[in-house]
């Protein structure tokens, strides 16, 4: 099973970018998906996840300007950016807690995407 994030990129404070992640392979259903950050020399950070069912959790530090979304049909998340500042700038990657078509249930991060934001 792999997770692909893509979506990053540079953009001006104030602005918008929106991410997306597919979860690929011998998959029978993701629990929670989210994502993380980690800004050079700080620790990563959870940002936000969403249950199957839709329940959302997100930072403080990125609510009211973030929101992640789901398609459960094609093992999808999206987390849209709004308001964005220079301090957001760090490598996103996604999360999924997959239950595999055999064996038990695991977690899995995947490959980052680097969002950079210009003050």
């Amino acid at each position: 099973v792999q997770l692909q994030a893509s979506g990053g990129g540079l953009v001006q404070a104030g602005g918008s970018l929106r991410l997306s992640c597919a979860a690929s392979g011998a998959i029978f259903s993701i629990n929670v998906m989210g994502w993380y950050r980690q800004a050079p020399g700080q620790q990563r950070e959870l940002v936000a996840t969403i249950t199957r069912g839709g329940t959302t959790n997100s930072s403080d530090s990125v609510k009211g300007r973030f929101t992640i979304s789901r398609d459960n049909a094609k093992n999808l998340v999206y987390l849209q950016m709004n308001s964005l500042k220079p301090e957001d700038t760090a490598v996103y990657s996604c999360y999924a807690r997959v239950i595999p078509v055999v064996g038990a249930i695991y977690d899995l991060r995947g490959q980052g995407t680097q969002v950079t934001v210009s003050s």
